[in-house]
């Protein structure tokens, strides 16, 4: 059965229900009400009564299984916010990573107060997407980095001609950084075409890992429609090419799985557009990346340019690596704004598996590029530059 299209249909004994948890604003004499609504809408989206089919209203409208409140910050008060679980049926999602979404959280998205806080769903769903097909074990095997964790950099600004990208990826890769990616914002644009950029940039890593003895992986960003990214993993993996990169909210959570299964290589999730869905952050970018095939997900870590909170990192981190229904680890890729400074406090709260990205850090400050990249290598695999 297709991994990406298989549904629960026929398959004796397998769970044929979602659990989805949202996160819901409303009051105690309205919460009920409020969730009855969630579940139309996240399924049939129309009003009960107008279902007269007994096998959708017993099998496929979304039923409401809890309804817990929230504390408050008095005791007395009456709660505001509740945790509504709601029962979707698997058959609604066709085993597709975008309807699953759908089915999550398609209409009520639009609805500002309710926000899509956890799922859980059955193992066999989870194996038919399949999740990372590489995984933090491929992704050491593609470095060579047995153990401890790895580091990774940016090219960029958006802007710098071809040349210019590659005198800077082969900076990174002499220095010792483990993955050297496009920055997501590098596409087609005319400054530095795909076609001349990746092959440029990968001739310049490889002769950089010759002289050096090293085994720097470059991620060659990919943008577009489908068929387009698909063209372009073709001519990016003819010239060595061994790693992706990918935003799943910009470029489609269906493009990331059909990638995942196609590219024979393995995929960093970038989390650009993440932020306006409104759905739970370890959620999203820790499980259901990884769910999708997402070997690596990049998140903000705490302190950094984008306020999380140093818990709900931890959680985006715990997400990607704890064991779900089999599926591969993905690697965690805390960043947003870390300073090399800040790199060994960083590398301890994630422990060996996992990335650490640091970008516009290494291209200002004291001494050369160079530099900067030894001090950042040595903060994080704990040894002198």
């Amino acid at each position: 059965m297709d991994a990406e299209r298989g549904t629960a249909d026929g398959e004796a004994g397998e769970a044929r229900r979602i659990e989805a948890i949202y996160r819901v604003h409303a009051s105690p004499t309205s919460i009920e009400a409020r969730a009855e609504a969630l579940a139309l809408e996240q399924s049939v989206e129309l009003p009960r009564a107008a279902v007269t089919s007994r096998r959708v209203r017993d099998e496929v409208i979304a039923r409401v299984a809890d309804i817990r409140p929230r504390p408050t910050e008095r005791a007395d008060a009456d709660p505001q916010e509740f945790d509504v679980t709601l029962e979707i049926a698997v058959e609604t999602t066709g085993g597709e990573a975008g309807q699953l979404l759908n089915m999550l959280f398609g209409n009520s998205s639009l609805q500002d107060d309710v926000a899509l806080a956890d799922l859980r769903i059955p193992a066999g769903f989870a194996r038919r997407f399949g999740g990372p097909a590489h995984g933090i074990a491929g992704i050491r095997a593609a470095t060579g980095v047995s153990r401890g964790p790895l580091t990774c950099t940016a090219l960029k600004p958006v802007g710098l001609a071809v040349g210019e990208l590659a005198a800077l990826a082969a900076i990174f890769a002499r220095s010792g950084i483990d993955v050297v990616k496009d920055d997501h914002g590098l596409a087609d644009q005319a400054s530095a075409p795909f076609a001349e950029r990746v092959p440029r940039i990968q001739r310049a890593i490889d002769d950089a890992n010759r002289a050096e003895g090293r085994c720097c992986i470059y991620a060659a960003s990919l943008t577009g429609d489908l068929r387009s990214m698909l063209d372009r993993a073709m001519l990016a993996r003819d010239c060595g090419v061994r790693m992706f990169l990918l935003a799943p909210m910009v470029s489609g959570v269906a493009s990331l799985a059909t990638l995942a299964r196609e590219l024979g290589a393995p995929i960093l999730a970038h989390p650009a557009l993440a932020g306006c869905a409104r759905i739970a952050r370890p959620l999203l970018l820790g499980r259901l990346f990884r769910l999708f095939g997402a070997d690596a997900t990049i998140f903000p870590h705490a302190g950094g340019r984008f306020g999380l909170p140093l818990s709900e990192c931890r959680a985006i981190a715990a997400s990607a690596r704890t064991e779900w229904h089999g599926l591969a680890q993905a690697l965690p890729v805390p960043a947003g704004g870390i300073d090399v400074a800040r790199a060994r406090e960083v590398g301890a709260v994630y422990g060996d598996d996992a990335m650490l990205l640091v970008g516009g850090s290494l291209l200002v400050g004291a001494g050369s590029i160079y530099e900067r990249c030894r001090a950042f290598v040595a903060a994080v695999k704990g040894h002198s530059p």
